[in-house]
């Protein structure tokens, strides 16, 4: 008698709508620290001090330098699609008036993403990053707390991004798609911004 092919467990995925629903009636609750991926619910590492650090001196940066020219969105959601709700660390999104009051960004919205990695540079990589190129997310950056080197990725595609280049800490970093208020570009050294310690 021939084997029976067994196909793995179907998994059931949940939609933005129930993610939400399931924040609004306690079933995930204000510590819980979660993001939405592919219908899939993930955990969020916790941050550390220097995580932490290099968010709040990146978006300080940024903030200075954009002015009112975008909106630097720090570990807030955006709406890719009905099954994707990241949390990247610092997106720059494109102005708008009321802040995104009324729904979270989605990927037209998003100049460019930022995610600083300590505990998380594999999740990164491996899980977010193609999920950006696949939405069409024109450029993310991938920072690697202990050593500062950025990963930069830029011509999303279906299957990923076309163009991924390294930046050492002492070297400029610049967003293809972000100018500044005063109409130059947006150049990050993160050696001079948060020196190693």
């Amino acid at each position: 008698m021939a084997a029976i092919p067994l196909a793995p467990p179907a998994r059931h995925l949940i939609s933005a709508a129930a993610f939400h629903r399931m924040a609004e009636t306690g079933i995930l609750g204000p510590a819980d620290r979660v993001e939405l991926i592919d219908g899939e619910i993930f955990d969020m590492s916790p941050i550390g001090a220097l995580h932490a650090a290099l968010v709040a001196r990146l978006a300080m940066h940024f903030s200075q330098r954009l002015g009112g020219a975008a909106v630097v969105w720090c570990q807030n959601p955006i709406r890719l699609d009905e099954l994707s709700e990241p949390e990247p660390d610092i997106a720059i999104l494109r102005p708008r008036a009321d802040f995104y009051a009324t729904a979270h960004p989605g990927p037209a919205d998003v100049l460019l993403v930022i995610e600083v990695a300590d505990t998380s540079l594999a999740y990164d990589l491996g899980t977010k990053v193609p999920l950006y190129a696949r939405h069409g997310i024109p450029e993310a950056w991938v920072i690697d707390a202990a050593t500062r080197r950025t990963r930069v990725f830029r011509r999303p595609a279906v299957n990923g991004y076309a163009d991924e280049t390294s930046v050492e800490p002492h070297e400029q970093l610049s967003g293809g798609g972000v100018v500044a208020d005063d109409g130059g570009p947006v150049v990050v050294a993160l050696a001079r911004l948060l020196p190693a310690g």
